[in-house]
């Protein structure tokens, strides 16, 4: 009798997977990349670089304001304007965060174009950036909303930080253009109150507290508020708090309006 042949062992039942092990998971997304950071008047960080929309009648000029832009990784230059009125209707298009506004120029002249744009909404920055540096141009650059003002001699690196300033809220007025601010206030004398008619700004006196003299000296200087507060010892929120009824009590809406006015007025004295 031959043995019996041997049988398969019968296949044992697939064991369940151990509680204890997790299943496999896909390796986390890589977070997106991020470009420069601007901060916004409020000193909120925005991503991205800053849009720049440059405007001057002279193509080589411009040109050349172009190419000193474009060497910055922060900045980025969106459009070019050759007058005022294409300055308007490429904000409007392009929606660029500051605007390099040359003064005298065809068709629209810089100083209605500045009101123009300032008056949509949203507003992007203006800073003036030309040759002429009278008090009249300056003056009426101010009144009509810049922020900035710049002649084009300036160095390279005053020009750049001026962008940069006035994308973060900041006034961008050069040493020389203070002092002729100054020298603009000191002369007025009494054809304020006149000015002021026309304006439609407070026509009875102005009086700043001592403190709002204080900040609009160091806006004066171009400090941003998070400083004028570290040198006052005061917070932030107080520095803005200061401003706003300085706004009020001269009839204005901007930094660099606020201090033209009060130096119009006598009431700062940066000298």
């Amino acid at each position: 009798m031959s043995p019996a042949e041997p049988t398969a062992a019968p296949a044992s039942p697939a064991s369940p997977a151990s509680p204890d092990i997790p299943p496999p998971t896909a390796p986390p997304a890589a977070p997106p990349p991020q470009g420069p950071q601007t901060g916004g008047q409020d000193g909120a960080a925005d991503s991205g670089p800053v849009r720049l929309l440059v405007v001057d009648d002279h193509p080589v000029v411009r040109s050349g304001i172009v190419d000193m832009l474009s060497g910055s990784a922060d900045l980025l230059v969106v459009g070019q304007a050759q007058d005022g009125q294409q300055a308007i209707e490429l904000t409007a298009e392009l929606g660029p965060d500051v605007v390099l506004m040359d003064l005298r120029m065809p068709v629209l002249d810089g100083v209605e174009a500045t009101r123009r744009i300032l008056a949509a909404s949203p507003a992007p920055r203006v800073v003036v950036l030309t040759t002429y540096d009278t008090d009249g141009d300056i003056l009426r650059a101010v009144e009509a909303g810049a922020i900035g003002y710049l002649l084009k001699d300036s160095p390279r690196e005053d020009i750049l930080a001026a962008v940069r300033s006035a994308a973060a809220g900041h006034s961008a007025l050069s040493p020389a253009i203070t002092t002729r601010l100054v020298g603009a206030a000191r002369g007025a004398g009494g054809a304020v109150a006149g000015a002021d008619r026309g304006r439609g700004g407070p026509t009875g006196p102005v009086t700043l507290s001592p403190r709002e003299r204080e900040v609009l000296a160091a806006v004066a200087r171009g400090l941003p508020n998070a400083r004028i507060g570290q040198e006052l010892y005061i917070t932030e929120a107080t520095v803005k708090t200061h401003l706003l009824r300085a706004y009020g009590k001269l009839g204005v809406d901007t930094r660099t309006a606020a201090v033209t006015e009060a130096l119009r007025r006598g009431l700062l004295d940066l000298g």
